[in-house]
């Protein structure tokens, strides 16, 4: 732990960030309310939706369908992961004329340490970041700031008046602002937890407060309940980096790719994707698990048809080899753990699939193995090779196999938090 400064970090939280992408690059629909899909089918959930289309009673996770019955007025768009990443990129390019970025933790939320004289004038430096994103970003893709002693506190306070706020939290101020939050606005206090502390007696932010930090510690039955205590009351508190532990993508099925013999072509893209992250990062991986979800066919009554829902059920295998990295290897392994599973399984249709690389490490980390034959490093070139010609050209023009469109498109491009694609991973 460092000691409480002032104010030590700046946290940009930018609002309903998909939904007001688009309607920063599309006028038509800037005084409706969105909704941001994945998919294009009235069943599938909305990743977020406008602050418009919150007031109105739609939520993120709703069905399409649903929303649309709260909010008949309602404009859905597919997600395009592309242009939201080049918006983070400008997004940042702003802020780095004002201050560095020291983070960005995901798509829409990035942070800056204050740092000597910038203490002194945060919140001037806030403001200038504002007016320029306004000006070179658009008016539509707002910043809710939030400025702090530490990065904690400081998201805390970019969260507390959404949208487009501005809260100051000093040291000096704390803790009586904090604690009109509920439990679960802290980072790191999810529903679980939440109910973890009501059990030890904790039922607001300020019985948190009032807690010791060895009690934090055994609440949370390890060091994290501790860091959490500390950080609220304005610690600086520098975590270990987090190790790699696996490469993977999945995807919800629609249309005729539910079918087993279609659903191959989206699993065999997921893990062509992973492979080329995980050579990208240095890696080689020596298992990999195959899972997927099955949708049993509706079974009828005396002929008759049955309007229950589909049961489904997840199936799962894992297989482990020599360590590899190369597109061939690693489809291999991912083909005969797919049909492992449909020989078990037997199914109508599936709903969801997944590809995970794991058991990773360096070559360095591994060692050289000393039973690897010249087909292997073979295989590896020719991954490196294409490689180098799709990054050269900006696509993926040479490929293993065949390579179908899929629905949703932008496979192994997913934004996640922690996770901002690369150009490559458009390819």
């Amino acid at each position: 732990m460092q000691p409480i400064p002032s104010l030590g970090s700046l946290y940009i939280d930018f609002d309903a960030f998909f939904a007001n992408v688009e309607k920063q690059v599309e006028p038509s629909i800037r005084m409706c309310p969105v909704g941001i899909t994945a998919l294009n089918s009235e069943y599938s959930a909305l990743i977020t939706c406008c602050y418009m289309a919150k007031r109105a009673g739609v939520k993120r996770g709703m069905r399409v369908h649903d929303a649309r019955e709260i909010c008949p007025n309602i404009t859905i768009r597919m997600a395009r992961p592309d242009i939201y990443v080049e918006f983070n990129q400008r997004i940042a390019e702003q802020i780095n004329k004002h201050i560095p970025v020291k983070k960005i933790w995901s798509i829409d939320e990035m942070e800056c340490e204050l740092i000597g004289r910038e203490r002194g004038r945060a919140e001037d430096i806030a403001m200038a970041i504002r007016d320029d994103l306004y000006r070179y970003i658009g008016p539509y893709v707002t910043p809710s700031i939030g400025l702090a002693p530490n990065q904690f506190l400081a998201k805390i306070a970019a969260e507390m008046e959404k949208p487009n706020g501005f809260v100051v939290l000093r040291a000096a101020d704390l803790p009586t602002p904090l604690f009109r939050l509920k439990l679960t606005d802290l980072p790191g206090i999810s529903d679980n937890m939440q109910a973890r502390l009501n059990k030890a007696g904790v039922m607001s932010v300020q019985d948190f407060w009032n807690i010791s930090p060895k009690h934090a510690r055994a609440i949370w039955g390890n060091v994290e309940g501790e860091r959490i205590w500390a950080q609220l009351r304005g610690y600086r508190v520098e975590k270990p980096p987090i190790k790699r532990r696996m490469f993977g993508h999945s995807r919800v099925l629609s249309g005729a790719f539910k079918h087993p013999d279609k659903a191959i072509a989206c699993l065999r893209l997921l893990t062509v994707k992973a492979a080329h992250r995980l050579r990208r990062e240095g890696f080689t991986a020596a298992a990999l698990t195959v899972s997927f979800k099955v949708q049993e066919r509706a079974q009828s009554s005396y002929g008759l048809p049955t309007y229950s829902k589909p049961k489904s059920f997840r199936w799962s295998g894992n297989a482990q080899f020599s360590p590899c990295r190369d597109d061939h290897s690693l489809l291999s392994h991912m083909h005969n753990l797919y049909n492992q599973g449909l020989q078990q399984t037997q199914p109508w249709r599936l709903r969801h699939v997944s590809v995970m690389l794991h058991d990773i490490a360096t070559p360095h980390e591994r060692g050289r193995d000393l039973f690897e034959g010249q087909d292997q490093r073979n295989w590896d070139i020719l991954s490196d090779t294409m490689d180098a010609f799709n990054r050269k050209h900006g696509g993926a023009f040479i490929h293993l196999g065949p390579r179908p469109k899929i629905p949703g498109g932008y496979a192994g491009a997913k934004i996640a938090f922690g996770r901002i694609p690369d150009k490559e991973d458009f390819f």
